[in-house]
């Protein structure tokens, strides 16, 4: 495994520094509570011996475990930096305070030398405890960050397992409309067959990836529009509003065509005088807004949430899926009736999404 980032690892080691110097500060007032020499002198051993043992422990662990995925040393290294930063510690703090001692408490030299083992003690119970809780808390983030990636790749799976499902239901419904025109008017089917292929071209490269730009997807559905008007002619008409600052934000391949498909199949078909359709981009807020609304027949009240036909309701379960996979309960699909004709559908999803 790669070696950590160097803020990361300066990160860690001020905060294991700040929990150190919190204890630190507590033992001086314990000991100080305890009348175990005044609170300066406690100070100055407390700091010294904590500080060391903890900067011989942290420097020595990232040194040996910098290229494993637990920043703990493997097999007998890590109690033996344990012992090496115990005895570090409590020597040269032992040290220090003694130097303190000589040059600013002179008068404390004539009393009889304390007891060293009640420090020792408390060098190492805190150690351990500490490098235990350090230990405790480095593998709990591995964990942790090995759950979100696991999440990440069942999501992606997930994502990738409905896109396969969902263009082979639009290949199929273009195939059968295209096998009518083959024998109504060739010409027109030929039309229809030069932007089918190049409408699965670019959705190749989207189905490689869980996402392509805003752009690509509009892209995407002028292409798939242009084929149906081939079909439909002038009673298919269509208008795509995507401002230039949101263009390159990043979406699920092929969301909103199953949209414009249904207002196609069951809004505008069923007219005699056929429709338009017109498909925005909005940013409302932090959030990104996607509508699909049509001029068509309408819909039923109880169509918003259960449509009636089975392409429909398989387009809509996978838009909804999708969504949900990607960005949890952030994101929305409404389907209302728009006005006294027509139906609207709207996406809506933050603009920035956490990461899954």
């Amino acid at each position: 495994m790669p070696s950590l980032p160097t803020s990361s690892l300066a990160g860690t080691l001020l905060r294991h520094g700040a929990v150190t110097l919190t204890a630190c500060l507590l033992i001086t007032a314990a000991l100080t509570a305890a009348g175990k020499g005044p609170w300066d002198v406690n100070l100055v051993y407390s700091l010294a011996i904590g500080l060391i043992s903890w900067l011989t422990i942290d420097l020595a662990r990232l040194r040996w475990s910098q290229s494993q995925e637990i920043p703990w040393p493997r097999g007998l290294r890590g109690p033996f930096i344990v012992v090496l930063g115990i005895a570090l510690g409590f020597g040269f703090g032992s040290l220090i305070g003694q130097g303190y001692i000589r040059a600013l408490r002179p008068e404390l030299q004539q009393a009889a030398p304390p007891s060293m083992l009640f420090p020792m003690a408390i060098t190492i119970a805190t150690s351990i405890l500490m490098s235990w809780g350090f230990y405790v808390v480095g593998k709990a983030r591995h964990l942790q960050m090995q759950a979100e990636q696991a999440q990440r790749q069942a999501a992606e799976a997930r994502l990738g397992l409905l896109q396969a499902q969902l263009e082979p239901h639009m290949l199929f419904n273009t195939l059968a409309n295209l096998r009518v025109l083959i024998s109504s008017d060739p010409q027109r089917a030929t039309h229809m067959l030069d932007h089918l292929i190049a409408y699965l071209r670019a959705t190749l490269s989207g189905s490689r990836s869980g996402t392509h730009s805003l752009q690509a997807e509009f892209a995407l559905l002028a292409d798939y529009l242009a084929l149906m008007q081939i079909r439909m002619g002038s009673r298919l008409s269509f208008a795509l509003d995507l401002p230039e600052s949101l263009s390159q934000l990043p979406v699920p391949p092929l969301l909103l065509q199953p949209l414009v498909e249904n207002s196609i199949r069951h809004g505008l078909e069923p007219q005699l005088a056929g429709g338009h359709i017109q498909v925005q981009a909005r940013q409302m807020g932090e959030y990104l807004q996607l509508s699909v609304s049509d001029n068509g027949c309408g819909i039923d009240q109880d169509m918003s949430t259960s449509p009636a036909t089975e392409g429909s309701r398989f387009g809509l379960e996978q838009i909804r899926e999708r969504l949900a996979t990607r960005y949890g309960q952030t994101a929305t699909l409404e389907l209302i009736a728009a006005g006294a004709g027509g139906t609207q559908a709207t996406i809506q999803f933050p603009l920035n999404p956490a990461s899954p």
